[in-house]
């Protein structure tokens, strides 16, 4: 389907020669090497949809950066399959570059020793993109990400969050539908972060694109996601909407209610319990698995009381997905 991602099974395994200590192991490795095999990543499957843009989540070598490798086509599957924008990447690498965009946080597609505006104009040419709509992209480009202020300075000497931007506008200036994002904020500051998930949402909400992100900045994917998978281990062990894995594993919420009367009888509400009460102030928490999200129980304290005031204590996303991450350790155990 054009503009999304398909992902069946797939796996890859890397074999390394392991290196013995001292000369006589060094010569030992040379003559009989010993072989190892690390699984970078173990059968995982998932869809993004076209106009979807879906978090890929993980610790440090969960396999994140691997998985986007095989999707743009740098790298071959071990085992499995995937289709971005109805093309097997690896297979049909040059036809899978005209589909896709890619920022990498580490590197740059730009020339370092030109200025930024004549990269674009290269890319123009590589991608066969007509003047006008080049010149139409970077227009659009420009009004959000404000490239126009520096795009005459040489690649060497911006600053990061400038790069990254002009990295962001050369991954899009042909057009792709199906965009890969590898920790593209790294480092940044919050104006030019902020600036960066603007444009993102634009290319996202106003032009259908298909984003693959890669990120450990929590709050990042709390303004731009609506779904997450996370890796851990090569493995897939969640995919699910924000409110499924807060439901599920952000279970640290407090209701914190003032009732008219402090006298009013207080008790337990459908999966909620009553931590603790003084006077007029009352506590209620979550009671179990079935306890419900935070904004409904909210919704069940201000309906059963009168109150005169009530205040919401919740879990933030980096402490959800902490729990997440315990939890897929403690199953692959």
């Amino acid at each position: 389907m054009i503009g999304s991602i398909e992902v069946r099974g797939l796996s890859r395994t890397f074999h390394t020669t392991v290196r013995r200590p001292g000369f006589t192991g060094a010569l030992r490795s040379l003559v009989n090497p010993e072989r190892a095999v690390k699984h970078a990543v173990s059968d995982i499957t998932f869809d993004v949809s076209q106009g979807e843009l879906l978090a890929l989540l993980g610790p440090n070598g969960a396999g994140k950066s691997t998985t986007i490798k095989m999707l743009t086509g740098i790298l071959t599957p071990t085992s499995g399959e995937a289709r971005v924008a109805g093309v097997v990447p690896y297979r049909e690498r040059e036809r899978n570059a005209r589909n896709i965009g890619a920022v990498f946080g580490q590197r740059t597609q730009l020339w370092w020793d030109l200025p930024v505006r004549e990269s674009f104009a290269i890319l123009r040419d590589i991608y066969e993109v007509p003047r006008a709509e080049h010149a139409a992209r970077l227009r659009e480009f420009d009004d959000i990400l404000e490239l126009s202020t520096f795009w005459d300075t040489r690649v060497r000497h911006l600053s990061l969050g400038q790069r990254v931007r002009c990295d962001l506008a050369a991954a899009l200036l042909h057009d792709p539908m199906v965009v890969f994002l590898d920790e593209p904020t790294i480092g940044m500051d919050v104006v030019v972060k902020e600036q960066v998930r603007e444009f993102l949402r634009h290319q996202v909400e106003e032009r259908g694109r298909t984003v693959l992100l890669t990120t450990h900045d929590m709050t990042e994917v709390e303004r731009l996601a609506e779904r997450v998978v996370l890796i851990n281990h090569g493995r897939l062990v969640l995919d699910g909407t924000l409110d499924e894995i807060r439901r599920r594993f952000g279970s640290t919420w407090q209701v914190r209610a003032t009732l008219a009367d402090p006298h009013t009888p207080v008790g337990p509400l459908p999966g909620i319990v009553l931590v603790r009460r003084d006077g007029p102030q009352v506590v209620f928490g979550p009671d179990g698995p079935a306890a419900p999200t935070v904004h409904t129980a909210l919704k069940l304290v201000i309906e059963r009381y009168e109150v005169t005031g009530v205040a919401v204590d919740e879990a933030d996303l980096e402490d959800v997905m902490r729990a997440a991450y315990v939890h897929a350790n403690a199953e692959a155990v």
